[in-house]
């Protein structure tokens, strides 16, 4: 999912060693991207990466250790917690969770739509971008964990909340993939509510 270009309310502004970071840091994410799109996962080179990026490769390595990362990193973890942390704690959880999950979309699909639908095509394709995805998955799950820790006074470490925040982001890859797989036909808003519908309410009858 990159990151929004305002500075959230209450930060001060960014210097312009960070500014220049996140400048870098975008302009590899983009020519990595153009590159796949041009001549697919597999040709693409760091080499390559670097020279599109003006940059060295070593500097593309400092930022992203491995290729795979370049594609799956994203910038709205932040974004996640924060919407969580601000939802009203009477609020029912899956509200909670449909509201700050069709934000980040909504906010993801508006800045780069290409790039968001490229990534889930990559994460079916590729194997190694499933298995770096997995991984990222299981970081954003901890934060969950934590964010809703805050919120209901749960152990953070407890096993039902470890069950619930991983249950939740086995479902939203399982979405992305879905979506992918299908062609990118369905609104992935509509997706994601289907999935927490699951998680809800359990699985829909069977046919007899």
């Amino acid at each position: 999912m990159t990151a929004p270009r305002t500075t959230p309310a209450g930060r001060p502004p960014l210097g312009l060693r960070e500014r220049k970071k996140i400048k870098t840091r975008q302009a590899i994410r983009t020519a990595t991207y153009a590159l796949i799109e041009e001549q697919g996962y597999d040709a693409t080179t760091i080499e390559q990466i670097a020279d599109r990026a003006e940059v060295s490769p070593s500097t593309v390595f400092r930022y992203f250790p491995a290729k795979e990362d370049i594609v799956v990193t994203d910038e709205w973890d932040p974004v996640m917690t924060a919407e969580l942390r601000a939802r009203p704690t009477e609020e029912p959880w899956a509200d909670t969770l449909r509201y700050v999950l069709h934000t980040v979309l909504d906010l993801s699909l508006a800045e780069e739509p290409a790039v968001t639908r490229l990534r889930t095509r990559l994460g079916v394709e590729v194997p190694a971008v499933r298995a770096r995805m997995l991984e990222n998955a299981a970081t954003t799950g901890r934060l969950l964990r934590d964010a809703l820790a805050e919120r209901s006074g749960l152990d953070p470490d407890s096993l039902e909340l470890r069950v619930f925040s991983m249950s939740v982001m086995g479902g939203l890859l399982e979405v992305s993939h879905y979506w992918a797989e299908t062609g990118h036909r369905d609104d992935i808003r509509d997706l994601v509510d289907r999935a927490l519908h699951v998680l809800e309410h359990g699985l829909p009858a069977g046919k007899p």
